[in-house]
């Protein structure tokens, strides 16, 4: 079965590496034109494009694959797309191309966080479960028939970087499962229930503010799924504050306000309902450590206010 693979981040990775590894033929990777990376700004390729250009693999990198990729993807005679965390919509022309369809790696349990960031949602929505979705691509937004799913409970304090990783490498067992199930004619599509859907937009910067009158299970959810990108600040001196963990305590005090700040306690902030105790941050310029090390030699005082400044906000 030739098999066109489409994808960008490091959450499609492990997808690419396991068709390589089960030794499916693997004829082209569709990923992202190279941006801009690091302090240097210097373009960089995706990491799918990385993996690919080891194994040998064409690699196709058009701006708008439904405007620029057609041909080339025609020349490549796929049975079998494979998309995971690819970054474009499909047109009907594209998905027209491979005889058996497109097959995507979704890292919910669909109907649920249809979109561009579902980790980082469900972890915002303070989902007791999470998994992955494989299924049918189609023209809508992650709206085609669902084949398999892989579900489990949400660590309670994983980032949403960490997740990523952990849902990648079930993803990508599960596609492998799917493509077998596929070949041996046993799998199901089952349509999905678009009463019960959910779609979640895309991550802002702006959402790194924090509204210190939530309660404090939803700001340390919100801290947790916004790292790493794009991360929740507070202004702290001339810059702004990192927090990158944080766990949630029945302590009441004014929200946004320091509780308590001492190597023993770590850092507590009032919530509108509870406490946050922070316990990893990054403050200019420095690097992430957690609070308990932080405040070992940098003195934050009790009643200090992290609130939003009006030309911060």
């Amino acid at each position: 079965m030739r098999i066109v693979f489409m994808g960008t981040p490091d959450f499609a990775v492990p997808s690419l590496k396991a068709l390589l590894e089960a030794g499916y033929d693997v004829v082209g990777v569709f990923t992202q034109p190279d941006r801009p990376r690091g302090r240097g700004k210097k373009l960089a390729p995706s990491p799918v494009k990385e993996v690919a250009l080891e194994h040998g693999i064409p690699v196709f990198q058009p701006e708008k694959i439904r405007r620029d990729g057609v041909e080339d993807l025609k020349q490549l005679h796929p049975d079998l797309c494979v998309t995971a965390a690819f970054g474009q919509i499909l047109s009907q022309e594209i998905l027209d191309i491979p005889t058996r369809g497109t097959v995507n790696v979704h890292a919910s349990l669909l109907p649920k966080h249809r979109g561009s960031a579902p980790i980082a949602w469900a972890i915002l929505q303070g989902d007791a479960e999470v998994g992955v979705t494989t299924m049918m691509t189609s023209r809508g937004i992650d709206d085609g028939d669902m084949l398999l799913h892989y579900s489990m409970p949400r660590p309670a304090h994983a980032t949403c970087g960490e997740l990523t990783e952990i849902l990648s490498t079930e993803g990508a067992k599960l596609l492998i499962e799917t493509l077998r199930r596929m070949e041996a004619g046993t799998l199901v599509r089952i349509p999905q229930d678009h009463e019960a859907m959910t779609y979640d937009p895309m991550l802002k910067k702006e959402m790194g503010i924090i509204d210190w009158n939530q309660s404090a299970d939803e700001i340390a959810c919100r801290i947790l799924a916004l790292n790493p990108w794009p991360s929740c600040s507070v202004p702290y001196g001339d810059g702004r504050l990192k927090l990158l963990r944080a766990e949630a305590l029945t302590d009441e005090g004014v929200p946004g306000t320091i509780l308590r700040a001492t190597p023993n306690t770590g850092l507590v902030i009032g919530c509108g309902k509870g406490a946050v105790l922070i316990t990893q941050l990054q403050a200019p310029g420095g690097k992430p450590m957690h609070s308990k090390d932080y405040l070992r030699g940098h003195a934050m005082e009790a009643g200090m206010s992290l609130q939003e400044k009006a030309e911060d906000a």
